[in-house]
């Protein structure tokens, strides 16, 4: 399979290159330069697979050369080896809803799914490789703390990860932050996410910084991100879907979870709606149900990852809107800089062929925590509320999956808040609260950053 830029579709790239840069050289998104959707007789075969076959099956047409089908499996049944659940997800009841738990991973949430799987890629790589890999990553929260299990101690490569100096949960801080690896390395930025997205995007643009470093990211941007989180769609649909299209409810911020939903679609998947659910940092709700696709202050939140006004993975369905025509779509990214973008009609109701939105602000949030427990006795993180408040406020409760993101013992202050107690650590994490914990501040400043790793290297 060969892959473009959403920014110039004239340069063809392998996976390979995708997978090791992360951000195209011209600051656009890869994408495939086409996708052969499965057959329906494709997807009966691939119904009856459990969830470690299944990946292999979907991911593999996306990787081409860069490993053998064999060599993917093993990675696989490898990268999941250790998750809490046997087939890496689970589904359970919620009323009306089925919650797809996503959470079942080392640092519990979501992009540990995707991340372990990145993570030996980048092992299989280095193996051949001549070059240390110095990875730099934002993070709202998950995101850095997925990264860092999986490439803690691995030789050759370093990781950087920039996160928002106290606006994050504690629990998420600590799952970053306890490490002793030599290659780990926390990096806490005086700003918001969108600050610390802003500083990668710098450096992974600036050439002779990125080639000097041998620079490369794990952020939902990278496209095995994307593919390798598509696979628990499929897997949902055919635990659940009896054959009739499904919806799924998905908390979104950078929109690379529900991107990947959207591929699954692409791919000949039954889904009906994807419902984009936000917080009060709400502008891809803004953007979806009426165009406005203008930048607000970020506000910190109960949901802290999904704090945040860029969503960077938007470009890539922006993309598709505009025919895969990648000189509209870097015209649109430069009016989105300059914060003067809306979406015209046109594009808008291809948009909402496939998407749906709505937003819920933090006393909602609260609200629907409380009042899942007391229903139904289950505790939900703050994202997962919002996930579950968005259908239902949509009246999608039918037919409607919603991917729970996070375990809620990663957000102790909105459960407390809802339930007046918190949920504990699993037993084989509590350990966190005991390390001593290891970070640099710096101010957003992308000079200093650059010279901090720099000299870390």
């Amino acid at each position: 399979m060969e892959y473009i830029s959403t920014r110039n579709n004239s340069d063809h790239f392998s996976f390979k290159n995708v997978f090791l840069k992360g951000l195209a050289d011209d600051g656009g998104l890869f994408v495939p330069k086409s996708i052969k959707p499965f057959s329906k007789e494709d997807l009966i075969k691939l119904s009856s697979l459990k969830y470690n076959e299944l990946a292999a099956e979907i991911i593999f047409p996306f990787i081409g050369n860069f490993m053998t089908k064999k060599e993917l499996s093993s990675l696989i049944s490898k990268s999941y080896s250790h998750f809490r659940c046997e087939d890496v997800v689970k589904i359970s009841d919620l009323g009306k809803f089925k919650i797809l738990e996503l959470f079942h991973g080392p640092t519990l949430a979501f992009k540990d799914i995707a991340m372990q799987l990145i993570g030996n890629f980048y092992q299989y790589h280095l193996e051949s490789a001549e070059k240390k890999i110095n990875i730099i990553v934002a993070t709202s929260g998950d995101t850095g703390a997925a990264a860092i299990d999986a490439l803690k101690g691995k030789s050759n490569l370093n990781v950087f990860v920039l996160h928002p100096h106290n606006k994050i949960s504690p629990v998420q801080r600590r799952l970053m932050t306890i490490h002793e690896e030599k290659n780990v390395f926390n990096i806490a930025i005086e700003g918001n996410f969108d600050d610390c997205q802003n500083l990668v995007k710098s450096m992974f643009n600036d050439q002779n910084f990125s080639n000097k470093i041998n620079m490369s990211g794990v952020n939902s941007i990278n496209w095995s991100r994307i593919i390798a989180q598509a696979v628990y769609y499929f897997y949902a649909y055919f635990k659940i879907g009896n054959g009739q299209p499904l919806s799924f409810s998905v908390p979104t911020g950078n929109f690379g979870d529900i991107y990947a939903g959207y591929l699954a679609k692409k791919l000949g998947l039954p889904i009906d709606k994807l419902i984009v659910a936000t917080n009060k940092n709400d502008i891809l709700h803004r953007a979806i149900s009426g165009g406005d696709y203008t930048q607000k202050k970020v506000e910190e939140t109960n949901t802290p990852s999904m704090d945040i006004q860029i969503a960077s993975n938007f470009e890539r369905l922006l993309y598709d809107v505009k025919d895969c025509n990648s000189e509209f779509t870097k015209d649109v990214m430069s009016k989105i800089k300059n914060n003067e973008y809306k979406i015209d009609n046109n594009d808008l109701e291809k948009i909402k062929r496939n998407f749906i939105s709505e937003m819920l602000d933090e006393n909602e949030t609260v609200e629907m925590i409380k009042d899942i427990h007391e229903k139904y006795q289950i505790v939900v993180d703050p994202h997962t509320a919002i996930g579950i408040g968005a259908a239902k406020k949509l009246e999608l409760e039918k037919n409607c999956v919603v991917l729970s993101t996070a375990h809620p013992c990663k957000f102790p202050k909105a459960i407390e808040d809802a339930i007046s107690k918190t949920e504990k650590l699993p037993e084989s994490l509590r350990y966190v609260y005991d390390r001593e914990e290891k970070f640099d501040v710096l101010s957003n400043d992308l000079e200093k950053v650059k010279n901090y790793v720099i000299n870390s290297i």
